[in-house]
C-alpha cells in the first residue's frame, strides 16, 4: 500500500515571466513540502529572483500557476492574504532602522487605546511574539543597533505574526561570520520543528548541505532538477548549475611568459569588503577576478581604479605607488577603467559620442584648458573606428546608442589614454552577442599591446580570455585557476564548495 501523498505547502508549475523581449523565466517549477528547508540554487541570471517575486506575490506570472496548501494563490492586489501565506527576508533590511523592534514588528497595526497607540500593549505584545518564536531581542532596542542575525530574526518573527509559515531567506548568510551562520542555522532548525518551512537561497553550496533537505536547481531561466540533498553529490549539483559535465571540453590558450615584467603588484590590500589580498598582473597578462556577490571582487577592482581607499596594504603600478580614492590621479598614473554600471558611472548622457570617448584625454586635445574641436573630433573618429561603434558620428548624442554601442563608448574612453593597467568590471553586461564578441576582442588587442588587464565578471565567457582567474570568497582569494579551467571547476570555487 503506497504512502498517502503529502500536499505541498507551496507549488509552482510552468511559471513563465517576460520583460519585453527578455524571458526572465521560461519554465519555473518548485514544490516545497511542509516543514522542510528547501534550497533554490542557480548562477546569476538563472531566474531565482523572478521566481521569488512570483512566489511572494510581487509580480504575476505570464503563464503558470502557484498554489499554497493546494489552494490557488491570492489575487495580486490582496496584500494581506499574501502576508498570511509567505514572506521574504532579503539581504537588505526591510525594517525601519530608527524605529524600535516593537514598532517594526507591529508597524501600521499598532494596538490602540481610545484612538491612540498603546505603548504598553505594543511592548508586551512584541515581547510575547518574540518569546513565542524564541527570539532573544529587546523589544525596545533601536533596530539599527541590532546585529544582522538579530535583525533577520525580527523580520522572520514579524512575518510569522501575520500567520505565514513559509519564509524565503534570500542570501541570509552574506553578511554573517561563521559563528553567526551556525546560530542562524540552529534557529532555522528550531523553527522547522515548530512548523515553519523555509526556501533557502544561497550561493554557498556548502550551506545547502548543512541546513537543507531538498534542492531545486534553475539554469538559463529553466527548472533543471529537484532532488533530496543527500542523493545529490556536490559534483552533480555543480554540473546541474553549470550545464557541463566533468568530461566536457576545457578551454585553452597560450599564457603570458613567466618572466614578463610585473605591471601591477598588490600586497596585503585590505578594506571592509576584502582582506589581505596579494596579486600580480604582468605585462600582456589578463587576470580574472571571480566570486559571488559580496565576495569583494568588485570593490577590489574599484579600489585599484581610484574609486575607494583601502584601510591597509599597498599597490604599485610599474614600481610607483598607486593612488587610492582619486579617480583622476589613478588615470594619470596609467589606469583605465570600464566601471560596473555604464548608465550610472560610465556615460554622461547629455553629451555626444565624441565627448564621452575623449573625456579621459582632454589634456591632450588642447592647451591652457581649451579643447580643440577638430582635434577632439579626429581622436573620437579614430576611437569610433577602432571599437567599431555603430554611430552617425562623433556628434551623435550617446543616449541614442544601443546598449552594446554605448558600452563600446565606455571601453573606448578607457583605452583612449593608452593605460598600462586596464580594469574591466562586468564589461559585457547587458549587451548583445555580437557586441560582446567585439568587446572581448578588445581585451585580446590590449593584451597583445602589452597592457596588463584585470577582468571582473560573473560571466564565464568573459573569464575564458584570462591567463588566470582568481576566486574571491568572503573577501579573500581562495583559489587560482590557470587558463584551461572547466566550468564546473570554476563554479565550484566560486560557490565555496570544498572538493578536498
Amino acid at each position: 500500500m503506497s504512502a498517502p501523498r503529502i500536499t505541498p505547502l507551496v507549488e509552482a508549475r510552468g511559471i513563465v515571466k517576460r520583460y519585453g523581449p527578455t524571458v526572465a523565466l521560461a519554465d519555473g517549477r518548485l514544490t516545497v513540502l511542509p516543514g522542510e528547508s528547501h534550497a533554490l540554487v542557480g548562477r546569476n541570471g538563472a531566474g531565482k529572483s523572478t521566481l521569488v517575486n512570483v512566489l511572494t506575490g510581487l509580480q504575476a506570472p505570464d503563464e503558470g500557476t502557484v498554489r499554497f496548501d493546494g489552494e490557488p494563490a491570492p489575487a495580486l492586489a490582496d496584500r494581506d492574504a499574501w502576508r498570511r501565506k509567505v514572506a521574504c527576508v532579503y539581504q537588505k533590511p526591510t525594517v525601519v532602522p530608527e524605529l524600535t523592534v516593537a514598532e517594526n514588528l507591529f508597524i501600521n497595526r499598532q494596538p490602540l487605546h481610545r484612538g491612540f497607540i498603546s505603548w504598553r500593549r505594543l511592548k508586551s505584545e512584541a515581547a510575547a511574539l518574540l518569546d513565542t518564536w524564541d527570539v532573544h531581542v529587546d523589544p525596545e532596542a533601536r533596530t539599527a543597533d541590532l546585529k544582522v542575525e538579530d535583525r533577520q530574526m525580527v523580520e522572520i518573527a514579524r512575518a510569522l505574526s501575520f500567520g505565514a509559515r513559509f519564509i524565503v531567506l534570500d542570501e541570509p548568510t552574506a553578511q554573517l561570520d561563521n559563528r553567526e551562520i551556525e546560530r542562524l542555522f540552529t534557529r532555522m532548525r528550531a523553527l522547522q520543528d515548530s512548523g515553519v518551512t523555509f526556501l533557502f537561497i544561497s550561493h554557498h553550496l556548502q550551506e545547502v548541505y548543512e541546513v537543507c533537505q531538498t534542492v531545486t536547481v534553475l539554469r538559463d531561466a529553466r527548472w533543471i532538477t529537484t532532488a533530496p540533498v543527500v542523493d545529490l553529490p556536490r559534483s552533480a549539483l555543480v554540473e546541474a548549475m553549470a550545464g557541463e559535465s566533468v568530461e566536457d571540453r576545457a578551454y585553452t590558450r597560450d599564457t603570458v611568459a613567466a618572466d614578463a615584467p610585473v605591471v601591477l603588484d598588490v600586497r596585503g590590500l585590505t578594506s571592509a569588503a576584502y582582506r589581505d589580498v596579494d596579486l600580480t598582473v604582468r605585462r600582456g597578462e589578463v587576470v580574472g577576478l571571480a566570486g559571488i556577490s559580496g565576495s569583494g571582487k568588485t570593490e577590489l577592482a574599484e579600489s585599484l581604479a581610484g574609486l575607494h581607499t583601502p584601510s591597509g596594504g599597498s599597490a604599485e603600478l610599474d614600481g610607483a605607488r598607486l593612488p587610492f580614492g582619486d579617480v583622476r590621479a589613478a588615470l594619470a598614473a596609467g589606469v583605465g577603467c570600464v566601471p560596473r554600471d555604464r548608465h550610472e558611472q560610465g556615460l554622461v548622457p547629455g553629451m555626444t559620442v565624441g565627448d564621452n570617448t575623449t573625456l579621459t584625454v582632454l589634456d591632450r586635445l588642447g592647451r591652457f584648458g581649451l579643447v580643440g574641436t577638430d582635434r577632439r573630433r579626429g581622436v573620437a573618429a579614430g576611437l569610433i573606428e577602432r571599437l567599431d561603434i555603430h554611430t552617425e558620428g562623433p556628434e551623435q548624442p550617446v543616449s541614442d546608442l544601443s546598449g552594446g554601442n554605448a558600452q563600446k563608448v565606455v571601453m573606448a574612453r578607457a583605452l583612449a589614454c593608452d593605460p598600462r593597467l586596464l580594469v574591466l568590471i562586468n564589461p559585457t553586461a547587458g549587451v548583445d552577442v555580437k557586441s560582446k564578441e567585439s568587446l572581448l576582442a578588445r581585451v585580446d588587442n590590449a593584451r597583445e599591446d602589452g597592457t596588463a588587464v584585470l577582468v571582473v565578471s560573473d560571466e564565464l565567457d568573459d573569464l575564458r580570455r584570462c591567463d588566470r582567474v582568481l576566486v574571491l570568497f568572503h573577501g579573500r582569494i581562495v583559489a587560482e585557476h590557470p587558463a584551461g579551467w572547466r566550468d564546473h571547476e570554476l563554479i565550484a570555487s566560486i560557490e565555496g564548495v570544498d572538493h578536498g
